[in-house]
């Protein structure tokens, strides 16, 4: 209520001599320079006491009043010539900082470089941002898609995850849902598409009749090390044979081809980020 009452009485000043100057009052006039007009007219009735303090809310002009009273003067000339005393207070500046580094021009592309973001338009420019970037340099803003898919699985689970869950690549969570189903989550972008591609299509795999890896009661005294890599070799065996040319998986994507040796890990494509996105899933 304090503040509302405070400010009951503004009102437009067209010029000073409609102005009481009875009691506390604040003017917000124009020009900034104090050159004249509104703004000059109250800066000379007042600038001879120190009661009194004038707000420069900008750049200051050379050649201008406001760039000499911001060097504290003692006196300033007045429109009519005549010379009168300066004894308004120069508080401290206040100086606001903004942010101005944008991620993509932190670093010069070389030529022939790719350079990847998103392309912004407004009014008749383009700008090529960081998605990061985007709420602070417009006044658009980013959103992510959380998916979420069930698939049916009645194999065994890792009854000591939490949750009971665990997280592939850091990037899709599974979870067991019940007896007869698992669930995946994920936030989605090309790398955790690709991730939860591979998952789902593992799992489907795996709940098949056909490949069907059966487990004997007296191989169930074999190390961890070694289920694990039998496991591994079924699976290289069925992505080969589905996807497989001369020994290494085929995947295309848009037109680009990756090649990926599963035994040694190594992937080789022309195209850099589809390499990436091969060697991370995989």
């Amino acid at each position: 209520m304090a503040v509302y009452q405070t400010y009951i009485n503004t009102s437009a000043l067209k010029c000073i001599e409609n102005f009481n100057d009875v009691g506390p009052s604040v003017v917000m006039a124009s020009p900034s320079g104090l050159q004249s007009g509104l703004s000059r007219q109250p800066f000379e009735i007042w600038c001879s006491d120190k009661k009194n303090a004038c707000v420069i809310p900008g750049n200051v002009v050379e050649g201008t009043l406001t760039k000499t009273i911001i060097n504290e003067p003692k006196e300033v000339t007045l429109m009519n010539g005549i010379t009168a005393s300066l004894n308004m207070q120069n508080c401290q500046s206040v100086e606001l900082y903004f942010n101005s580094e944008k991620r993509l021009a932190e670093k010069t592309p070389e030529v022939g470089e790719t350079v990847s973001g998103l392309l912004v338009k407004k009014t008749f420019t383009y700008q090529i941002m960081a998605p990061d970037d985007l709420h602070v340099f417009s006044q658009l803003s980013t959103e992510y898609i959380s998916q979420r898919i069930t698939i049916a699985y009645t194999g065994a689970f890792d009854e000591e995850s939490e949750g009971p869950a665990f997280r592939v690549h850091e990037r899709l969570t599974v979870k067991y849902e019940s007896e007869k189903h698992i669930s995946l989550h994920w936030r989605s972008d090309p790398i955790s598409d690709m991730v939860s591609d591979s998952v789902v299509a593992l799992v489907l795999n795996i709940s098949r009749e056909i490949p069907k890896v059966v487990v004997e009661s007296e191989e169930a005294t074999k190390t961890e090390e070694e289920n694990n890599k039998k496991a591994e070799k079924v699976i290289h065996a069925l992505l080969v044979s589905l996807f497989g040319e001369n020994g290494k998986l085929v995947i295309s994507v848009d037109g680009n081809v990756a090649h990926l040796d599963k035994q040694s890990g190594n992937v080789e494509s022309e195209n850099e980020g589809l390499k990436e996105r091969v060697r991370v899933a995989f």
